[in-house]
C-alpha cells in the first residue's frame, strides 16, 4: 500500500520546532510530501539512508518512463488508479506501426508516409499514431541499420527497436541513441549480456518473459544495475491472456506496491490476432486495459481513427470539461465580407459549430469566447457568457479590423443577451442564429448573401 502521512512523520527526526524545511512541524511535512508537494531533501537532518528508503516508498506505484524526444516525445507510466472513474488515467498509451527490415522498398516508404499523413483533427487536438517499431527480419544487420537510418531521416516519431539478436539491436541503438528509443526484448537469455551494453549508452528497455511471475527477477536484476527505465512484455500469448496479464500487472503496482512491477507495459496485437479485425478489437482493449505501447502491424483510417478516438476518450480527465483555446477560428477562407459567430470554448461545442459551417459552404469566422469549457447555456448560467463579457471579448479579439460590417451572430439558446451585447458593443447588428448547430446550414447562406448585397 502507498506510503502514509503518519508512516512518514515515524521515520523524521523530530527536531522540535525547527522549521528548516518551510513547514511548522514534521507532520506537515510528511503529509506534504506524502501528496507530492516537497521533497525529502528539504530536511536537513535526514540520514542519507532514510532519504533513500523515503524517496524509494514515495515514488510512482509506476515508474514514468519516456520514449523520443524532442516534441515526438512519448511518456508512459507514472498512473495511479486502476479504474477511470477514481481519478483519471495520466498518460495516454502509445501507438506504434511494425515495419520489417524484410519488407520492400515501397511497403517502407508507404508506411512511413502513413505515420505523416494519418493525422486527425478532433475538437481542436491532433490525433495521430506515435511511434515505429522496427523489427530485424532479414539476418543482415547492414539492411536493418539502412531501415533505422531511413525512418530516422524521414520522421521525427519516437522508435522502438525490435530484435532477438544482440548484434544487431545495439548496432541500432548506436544509430538513434539521441532519440531515446525503446530497447526489445531484453530476457532471461540475453540480460547478462545486454547490461553493459545498456549502460554504455542508457535508453528505455523492453522486457519480455515468458509470464508475468518471470518478468520479477529480471526487472529486480536490472534495477540492481540502476536501469529502472523498463517497459513490460509478459508473454501473453493470446487475447484472454493478455487481458489477464495486463490486469495483474497494474493491480500488483497499484494495490499492493510491488515494485518489481512497476512499470508500463507493451501489448503485441500485430502477432496475437490473425485478421485486421481482431487485431484491432485486441489493440482496443489495450487502451482499456493499461497497455503503454500499442504495436499494430500497420495504420488505416478505418482502424486507426476509432482507436485513436477510444484513446482520447478513455484518457480525458472525466473532472475538467475539454476546452479550446479563447481566440478567432477561420472556417474555409473567408474574407471581411463573411459572417461572425461567436460561441462558447466547450470543445464539443465548437466542433458542432465548426463542422455545421463548413457543412454550410459558407466561409466564416468563429469568435470562441472561454467560459472555463462550459457549453453555451451553461456559461450564461455561471455568468462566463453575458453580454458583457461576449462584448469584452470581440472588442479585444481583433475581429473589428479584419471585416467591415458590424453584424455579430450570438446562439438561439442565448437571445436574451441581445440587448446587453448591443449596449456592450455600440454600432454592432445583433443577430440570433438558430438555437441548435445543426440548423447553421440552412441560415448561413442567407445570412452570407445578405452581407455581400448578393
Amino acid at each position: 500500500m502507498p506510503m502514509k502521512g503518519t508512516d512518514v512523520a515515524k521515520k523524521l527526526p523530530k527536531r522540535k520546532a525547527c522549521k528548516e524545511c518551510g513547514f511548522p512541524t514534521c507532520f506537515a511535512f510528511a503529509m506534504k510530501l506524502v501528496a507530492g508537494g516537497a521533497t525529502v531533501d528539504k530536511c536537513l537532518y535526514l540520514s542519507e539512508e532514510i532519504k533513500a528508503e523515503l524517496e524509494d516508498a514515495l515514488a510512482p506505484p509506476i515508474k514514468l518512463v519516456t520514449v523520443g524526444s524532442g516534441e515526438a516525445t512519448l511518456k508512459i507510466g507514472n498512473e495511479e488508479v486502476i479504474y477511470r472513474h477514481e481519478k483519471t488515467f495520466i498518460h495516454p498509451p502509445g501507438i506504434a506501426m511494425l515495419i520489417s527490415d524484410k519488407e520492400d522498398e515501397g511497403a517502407i516508404e508507404e508506411k512511413i508516409a502513413k505515420m505523416k499523413d494519418l493525422q486527425f483533427n478532433r475538437m481542436g487536438l491532433t490525433l495521430k499514431a506515435d511511434l515505429f517499431a522496427l523489427k530485424f527480419e532479414s539476418g543482415e544487420q547492414a539492411k536493418y541499420k539502412t531501415l533505422v537510418k531511413k525512418v530516422c531521416e524521414a520522421s521525427d516519431a519516437g522508435i522502438i527497436l525490435l530484435s532477438e539478436e544482440m548484434g544487431a539491436l545495439f548496432a541500432a541503438r548506436d544509430i538513434c541513441a539521441d532519440r531515446d528509443p525503446l530497447l526489445y526484448p531484453i530476457t532471461k537469455d540475453n540480460i547478462e549480456q545486454a547490461i553493459p551494453l545498456i549502460k554504455q549508452s542508457p535508453t528505455p528497455v523492453g522486457v519480455k518473459a515468458e509470464s508475468v511471475e518471470t518478468l520479477i527477477p529480471l526487472t529486480s536484476r536490472l534495477k540492481e544495475e540502476g536501469i529502472e527505465e523498463l517497459v513490460l512484455d509478459p508473454g501473453s500469448g493470446n487475447f484472454l491472456e493478455l487481458l489477464r496479464d495486463q490486469t495483474i500487472i497494474r493491480r500488483a503496482a497499484l494495490k499492493q506496491n510491488f515494485r518489481p512491477l512497476g512499470y508500463p507495459t507493451i501489448a503485441f496485437p500485430c502477432f496475437l490476432a490473425r485478421d485486421g479485425l481482431g487485431e484491432i478489437l485486441t489493440a482496443s482493449m489495450c487502451v482499456i486495459k493499461f497497455a503503454g505501447i500499442i504495436v499494430l502491424s500497420d495504420l488505416s483510417e478505418e482502424s486507426l481513427l476509432p482507436l485513436l478516438v477510444q484513446r482520447l476518450n478513455i484518457y480525458t480527465d472525466p473532472r475538467m470539461p475539454l476546452a479550446i483555446e479563447q481566440g478567432i477560428y477561420e472556417i474555409g477562407q473567408p474574407k471581411d465580407e463573411s459572417p461572425i459567430l461567436v460561441t462558447s470554448n466547450w470543445s464539443l461545442t465548437y466542433f458542432l459549430v465548426s463542422s455545421a459551417t463548413e457543412e454550410s459552404k459558407v466561409h466564416a469566422f468563429v469568435c470562441v469566447k472561454d467560459t472555463e469549457g462550459l457549453g453555451v447555456v451553461t456559461g450564461w448560467g455561471a455568468g462566463k457568457f453575458s453580454g458583457d463579457s461576449v462584448g469584452a471579448f470581440i472588442k479585444k479579439s481583433g475581429i473589428e479590423e479584419r471585416v467591415k460590417h458590424r453584424k455579430l451572430v450570438i446562439p438561439g439558446k442565448v437571445a436574451r443577451i441581445r440587448g446587453e451585447l448591443e449596449e456592450a458593443l455600440p454600432g454592432w447588428e445583433i443577430v440570433v442564429g438558430p438555437r441548435e448547430a445543426g440548423e447553421l446550414p440552412g441560415f448561413l447562406p442567407a445570412l452570407a448573401r445578405s452581407l455581400t448585397g448578393g
